[in-house]
């Protein structure tokens, strides 16, 4: 029977050095387990038995942790590639970019000549700032004057309903 309990205590230093290596900054910590080692070759009691348990218990949780650190840091650096890739310029659609003619309303404002509808949009944004049609408190607005008027149906349009009325004025 003695050489049965020599034999474990052998094994056991041997996995301490395997921690050892394993992180170098937990010396101070491994060298409680040191201490408590020959208490267990000395008697076999119970309470001895259960001061070991917990102490093994925290020196395995802290070594899981970092790993967990490390997946982390891991799976943020792929993300960061993808990211990057996709840098392509957008091709504007060929809808947009299709010349329209204007109605005879809308013509006083941006001329008669055909263009496409964002070039049409940027045009009457510089006639609105030009004539400063754009609402003091709620920049969102548009006060339509005369030649305006005759295009939105109404005296004041948000500038999100402003794309919508202009498409009824273009063929």
């Amino acid at each position: 029977m003695a050489t049965a309990k020599k034999a474990p205590a052998k094994k056991a230093p041997a996995k301490k050095a395997a921690t050892k290596k394993v992180v170098a900054k937990k010396a101070p910590a491994k060298k409680a387990p040191a201490k408590k080692v020959p208490a267990k070759k000395v008697a076999a009691k119970k309470p001895a038995a259960k001061k070991a348990a917990p102490a093994k218990k925290p020196a395995a949780k802290k070594p899981a942790a970092k790993k967990v650190a490390v997946k982390k840091v891991a799976a943020k650096k792929p993300a960061a590639k993808k990211a990057k890739a996709p840098a392509k310029k957008r091709t504007p659609n060929a809808a947009f970019m299709k010349a329209m003619t204007p109605s005879s309303a809308l013509a006083a404002v941006i001329g008669s000549t055909p263009c496409p509808r964002t070039e049409v949009v940027s045009k009457l944004w510089t006639y609105i700032k030009k004539n400063g049609l754009q609402d003091k408190v709620n920049k969102r607005n548009i006060n339509a004057d005369d030649k305006l008027k005759a295009i939105f149906g109404k005296s004041q349009v948000t500038m999100f309903e402003l794309a919508g009325l202009i498409g009824k004025h273009l063929s």
